[in-house]
């Protein structure tokens, strides 16, 4: 939680999108269905077109201030509300003005251009209410509490974790950092663009079993070892993503604004729980620069790991059909 020397609305911007169109590479404009994006995952999928020759994309935006933003005797003047795209990636900051839909009412639209070329993959959309307040311009008023995700590869509005699965001989890999983990059946490389798996094809069966679809002990197995995987995965993004914050003057950790924030917001509840995930990057953040209280905090991460992987459904699961399969074995 953040505290201001000056008044500000006490509840978030809430921020719709309303249309996604594409500008493609001949001139013309692709207006995309309505499952281009959506509201309950605030996700937009560029991808979902098919296009490889898109140029730019221009979002549709609706926002609405909570109420007091247009009070008579309101501590700011010269309220503007913009809409902010940032790349963390790319270190690439996209501001567009909305406009207000009536003269007092809280609504405001407008519109967003993305250029491809300006982003490889996610991008954090906010929106902030800003005013003049005490003669100084800029002050923010509000904003969202969470920000859209604007994915400009996926062709799925999905807000969740994405992984790059890939397989490799760690023995014969022209990646030669691979060859230190011959003997691993997989390794998660937290450190790329999207979080990568390789799985080890010199593991004798283990892509056998990954890619079998039937119905018997296989299939129990694979379900296990997809959840080992997740769970490996998890763990290794958190700590990824934990290990690689921005720090503010004042000592703050910042929230990414790539997938490792969607991660860290999507884990910390289970790490300390019962706080704002605010409270929680800093609480953890403590910890882990601190003298003391990581290598306790491992428990909470491997849990939160466990929790994300689905990993007690599978076991479950797994145990139920062993066994049925040994009562019917026996009749």
């Amino acid at each position: 939680m953040k505290f201001y020397p000056y008044k500000r609305l006490n509840r978030p911007v809430t921020l719709r999108a309303t249309s996604v169109s594409l500008r493609l590479s001949d001139g013309t404009r692709d207006q995309l269905e309505t499952i281009a994006y959506s509201t309950q995952q605030q996700t937009v999928a560029l991808g979902i077109a098919g296009h490889s020759d898109w140029v730019s994309a221009t979002i549709g935006l609706s926002a609405t201030l909570p109420p007091g933003a247009n009070a008579p005797d309101a501590a700011w003047s010269d309220l503007r509300v913009l809409a902010v795209l940032t790349d963390g990636e790319t270190n690439v900051r996209t501001s567009a003005d909305l406009t207000r839909d009536a003269e007092d009412g809280h609504d405001w639209a407008g519109s967003l251009e993305v250029l491809r070329d300006d982003h490889l993959g996610r991008a954090s959309l906010a929106v902030h209410a800003v005013g003049t307040v005490d003669g100084i311009r800029g002050r923010s008023i509000a904003e969202t509490d969470r920000s859209w995700i604007v994915d400009t590869v996926s062709d799925e509005p999905v807000r969740g974790l994405q992984l790059d699965v890939q397989k490799a001989s760690f023995k014969k890999s022209s990646r030669v950092w691979l060859q230190a983990y011959a003997d691993a059946p997989w390794i998660v490389d937290a450190s790329a663009r999207v979080p990568t798996v390789f799985v080890n094809t010199d593991v004798e069966g283990v892509i056998g079993l990954l890619d079998s679809s039937g119905s018997g002990v296989d299939s129990k197995v694979r379900d296990l070892l997809v959840a080992q995987m997740a769970t490996d995965v998890w763990t290794a993004v958190f700590h990824g993503a934990i290990g690689d914050l921005e720090v503010e003057p004042g000592g703050s950790p910042v929230f990414p604004t790539d997938w490792q924030g969607e991660v860290l917001r999507e884990m910390l509840p289970d790490v300390v729980p019962g706080v704002q995930v605010e409270e929680a990057l800093r609480q953890v953040h403590r910890r882990r620069t601190g003298d003391s209280g990581w290598v306790e905090l491992q428990t909470r991460i491997h849990y939160a790991a466990v929790r994300r992987a689905d990993a007690s459904k599978a076991l479950a699961y797994t145990i139920r059909s062993l066994e049925q399969m040994n009562r019917e074995s026996e009749t």
